[in-house]
């Protein structure tokens, strides 16, 4: 039982990953970077794709957190939320990073004595 309670909550972190391993719905998160854009502007740019494949692809994204989507009017407008990402990059990127970046300075430092 424990097995069928760990295999159907998945965490949000997970669904963050799963979300970013299509190159497609990164694209879309590419889309947005600039700012808020509707479903209809947003198909238009991923051309060839259909706007069913579009709007799966956007549930996908807002279900790991990554869109918000607000209907206004007949539009409905798609916002980035860069916070899921933040937290992947404090736990996996940001710890590695920091030494890293200590050593090249140390290193740095030590070629500019020579």
């Amino acid at each position: 039982m424990l097995y069928f309670y760990n295999m159907s909550s998945e965490k949000k972190e997970d669904l963050v990953f799963k979300a970013l391993a299509d190159r497609r719905r990164r694209d879309l998160l590419d889309l947005l970077k600039d700012g808020p854009r509707t479903t209809g502007d947003l198909c238009r740019k991923l051309r060839p794709l259909d706007r069913c494949t579009v709007m799966q692809h956007l549930g996908v994204l807002e279900k790991a957190g990554l869109v918000i989507a607000q209907k206004k009017g007949r539009y409905r407008w798609n916002y980035l939320d860069v916070a899921p990402l933040r937290a992947i990059y404090d736990r996996w990127i940001n710890k590695y990073a920091s030494p890293s970046v200590e050593l090249l300075t140390v290193l740095k430092n030590d070629l500019e004595k020579k």
